[in-house]
Parts: structure tokens; sequence; C-alpha cells
């Protein structure tokens, strides 16, 4: 009872000063945050704060609403019966051997080649040669594809990892990265590696461009700033490498990159900007002359994803068509991705990351001198990596050559054009987003549910891209849409037509419900 009381004493004797302490850490608390929220009203502006707040009430709203204990059963049935539907999309059907173990006897070649046709077959209800799928198949061509096989079949065997057991695959590797160099305007000293896709050219940018910041900055919280039209490898690159992530709306008008808001976020720890030539929602080229200036003025690595565009974008000129400045030619432009295997027609799994300067590529390597081992070195995330692709790249290249490439730009992009000026003429209810330059036109409607109206293509055999922000449908042409053109055009009128007649198709659709797995890039 004495302790008590003496602890009552002692605290009346301290109460002012204990006060005191709490007052002092309640206004640190309201400072640090009052600082906060000012760095980040300086950072993405007043209207910006007020919208990502909005958004954030939102998403806490909807989460609460969507628990209550009425509201949630529904919600889990519906996510139930669209992944029920996914699975009968994806899954073999009932009935179909599954091999779990590997066979007690190895199963003879005449029985391989069985399994593999069934294999084959699996796919066999979407008619991609027909030119009803959105990207996915870029087909060079049926002798294209004989030809890479035989290469792939020669250097089956060879691994990079080994260039002096495979010297041919080292010379065609650095063949192949300088004439995609050599397309793309890089200067004498540039250089490259190629990579297993677009998403690992991206990957290798950014971490050359945090290494930089690192090293060269001292920078040891490095940012980066990139449209929300960017590929989503970006957001891969700042998960895997510890960069904080600004994502920039886009004008509602052009699609384009808000280049105002790209300078506000512009500071100390920026390692990278980045645009795209073109984005894979809409098919349009950011302002990469802007972007470059704005690189070069805060000396800041400026990367231009050209994954989509890859072999099209460097023959738009030559081939006629209309192209704006985007590659080496401007001197803000440090890095540069292109996927080989899209429009390049390389075998999958074939893409080619470009440096302005060979001193930028060096800080996506990795090198490990103290390993029992040996010495490890590695030019990208792989170690071994698969000869025959390069092999297939090399012989995609070599085989079509600039003529084929511009001829095929030619088929490519006219389509492009065909439908979008066929849809702005003959399709009202439709509109076509932002100005598209190269392969990708997309569209969403002020009049009907455009996720109703996919859903409608996809029952007649299509299979176009479902957007979201604003709700869209897009196609990326490919060779085998060049004779579909008007077999689209007139699905798309019909579709639209019986949406219209249905009152507008008011729900979203099972191709809104399943958007975030229908999202399909490289």
């Amino acid at each position: 009872m004495q302790t008590l009381t003496k602890v009552k004493r002692s605290y009346k004797k301290y109460a002012g000063q204990i006060q005191t302490i709490r007052n002092i850490y309640t206004l640190y608390i309201i400072i640090k945050n009052l600082l906060l929220l000012s760095d980040h009203i300086r950072l993405y502006g007043a209207s910006g704060t007020a919208s990502q707040f909005y958004s954030f009430v939102k998403r806490v709203a909807f989460k609460a609403f969507v628990s209550t204990p009425g509201i949630k059963g529904k919600v889990q049935k519906q996510v139930k019966d669209a992944l029920a539907g996914l699975d009968e999309k994806m899954l073999p059907k009932a009935g179909t051997i599954r091999y779990q173990n590997l066979p007690t006897k190895g199963m003879s070649k005449d029985q391989l080649q069985i399994e593999l046709k069934k294999l084959h077959d699996m796919g066999g209800e979407t008619d991609w040669e027909s030119g009803k799928v959105s990207g996915a198949i870029y087909h060079g061509g049926k002798d294209m594809g004989e030809l890479l096989s035989s290469a792939y079949s020669l250097f089956s065997l060879s691994n990079p990892l080994h260039p002096d057991v495979f010297p041919g695959v080292r010379k065609m590797e650095a063949e192949v990265v300088q004439m995609v160099l050599n397309m793309f305007h890089a200067p004498t000293n540039g250089g490259g590696t190629t990579t297993s896709g677009g998403t690992e050219s991206i990957l290798m940018a950014c971490k050359a461009a945090r290494e930089r910041g690192r090293i060269e900055k001292g920078i040891t919280k490095p940012e980066m700033i990139v449209p929300i039209t960017v590929h989503a490898a970006f957001d891969k690159a700042a998960s895997y490498f510890g960069i904080t992530l600004h994502h920039i709306k886009v004008d509602p008008i052009t699609f384009q990159v808000d280049l105002s808001s790209v300078e506000r976020l512009i500071n100390k720890n920026t390692v990278l900007l980045a645009g795209s030539a073109p984005n894979f929602p809409h098919g349009v080229i950011d302002d990469i002359t802007s972007l470059s200036a704005l690189g070069l003025r805060n000396d800041i690595p400026v990367h231009v994803d050209a994954c989509l565009g890859s072999f099209l974008v460097p023959f738009l000129e030559k081939a006629g068509f209309e192209t704006p400045l985007f590659d080496f030619r401007l001197p803000g432009v440090t890095s540069i991705s292109c996927d080989t295997h899209k429009y390049g027609f390389a075998p999958k799994g074939s893409s080619v990351i470009m440096y302005r300067d060979r001193s930028l590529r060096k800080y996506q390597y990795f090198v490990s001198t103290d390993w029992p081992g040996g010495v490890y070195a590695s030019p990208s995330i792989a170690g071994s990596r698969p000869g025959a692709i390069i092999a297939g790249c090399w012989t995609a290249m070599m085989n079509m050559g600039q003529d084929g490439y511009i001829a095929s730009c030619k088929e490519i992009v006219g389509a492009r054009v065909k439908i979008q000026n066929r849809i702005e003429n003959e399709i009202p209810e439709l509109r076509i987003i932002g100005r598209p330059l190269v392969s990708v036109v997309a569209f969403d409607s002020p009049v009907v549910n455009i996720y109703t109206v996919g859903d409608k293509m996809s029952k007649l055999g299509w299979h176009l891209n479902g957007l979201q922000t604003p709700p869209a449908l897009h196609i990326a042409c490919t060779k085998l849409t060049v004779n579909a053109v008007d077999t689209l055009i007139a699905d798309l009128k019909s579709c639209v037509k019986q949406v219209q007649e249905e009152g507008g198709g008011g729900d979203a659709g099972s191709m809104g419900k399943q958007l975030p797995y229908v999202q399909t890039c490289n």
C-alpha cells in the first residue's frame, strides 16, 4: 500500500513533465504527417492527392461492403463461378489421361508422337490461323516455321553460358544484338544482350538504372516514374529490386504520359523515367522526345519499352507511315527493350535489351569471383540459356531482311489503319482510344457495355483483349489479322447491334469479371 502511495506521489510530482513529453511526441507525430502530406501534395498536386485519397476511401468502403454477411456470400459465389468458367476453358477435359509420375518404362517414339498430337490438338477450338486472336501468335508463315524448327533442332543442346564450347551461338547472339542496335540507331559505343522476353529486358533496364544510381550518385532509396499504361514488368522490377514506383496518369485525350506530372515527381532519388513505343493497352506512343529532354536536364536515364513495337516501329517510316522519334536518335534515351519474338518472328523466349552506352550495360551483369566452383558471371537473370532460341532468332532475322520486315510492317500496320478507319466511319457506337500509330487499336463505347460486346465476340471465336481504366477492348494485329479485317468489322457491327437491342448490356459480362486473367502481354 505504501509503495502504491509513493508511486502516486511521484506521478503527481512529475505529471507536468510527463504531460510535456506527451505533448512533444504528439506534436512530432502531427508535424511528421503534415510534412508527409505536404511532400505528397508537392509531388502529386492537390487534385492528385485528393484523387488518391478518394480512391483509398473507396477501396476501404468497398472492402467493408463486400465483407458484410449478405454481400459476402454473393461475391464468393460470383468468384467461384468465374473460377469455374476459367477452369472449363483452361483445364483438360474430363477423361484426359494425366501423367503425374514418371512411367515405369519409357514410351516409344510412336507412342510419344500420338501423345504429342493429342496435346497439340487440345487448343483445336481456338482458330488462330483465321486471324481471330489478338497478338499472342506472331506467325511468320509455314516456311518460316520449318526454317526455325531446323535451326532449333541443330542447336538444341547449345548453351551460351559456355561460349568456348558453342562459339557459333556466341557469334549469332552478338550479331542479333548489333543488328537490333542498328535498327534503333544506337551510337557506335552502344551495347546490349539477349533475354528471355520483354519482361526480363525491362527488369534488366531497371536493375541497371538502380545500380547506376547507387554507384554513381549514392542513391539508396531509388524511385522510378512511369505512365500507368507502361508494361506491368516495371511493377515486377520495382517489387524485385526494391524500387519505389510512381505511376503517372495519361492525358485523357491523347493517352500519352502526362509530362507535367512526371516533372513534378522528379527528385534526387529518381533513377529512371520510362515511356512506351507503343504501349500495350492502347497502342499509343508516348512523347519520348519530351521524356528524353527531361532525362537530359535532370541526368536521369530514360527507358523506352518497344517490346510490342519491336520490328514494326523501326520500319514505320520506310513503310510509309507516320512515326515520331522514339529511339537512340534522341540523346536522352539511354535504354530500349525490343521483343524479337513478336514482329521479328523469332521463337518465343527471345528479346533484346539495348543501351546507348556499354558503360550502362555493365550494371545489369552479375559476377561472383569467390565461389568455390570458380568465377560465375551472367549477363542477365538466367544462367544457362537455350542457344537454340538464339539460333532461331538469328535465322528469322537473316531470312526476313530489311525488305521482308518493311513489307510485313506495311501489311500489319495497314490492317490496323483499316480497322481504325472502319470503326470510326461505320460503327458510331464505338470510340477509338488515343491516336494509335502501330499495330494495336483500342476502342470503348459511351452507349453500350464494351465487355458485353467482348463476350459476344468471344462466342464468335474472337480472342480480343479486355482492358480497364477505361473499360475497353483492343486487337493487336498480326500477319494473320490482315485477311480477317472484313470479318472483324462485320462481327463487331453485329455484336454492338445485339447489345443495343438487349438494352445496352448493363452487366459487366464474363470478360469484365475475368479481366485479371485475360491480360496477356508477352
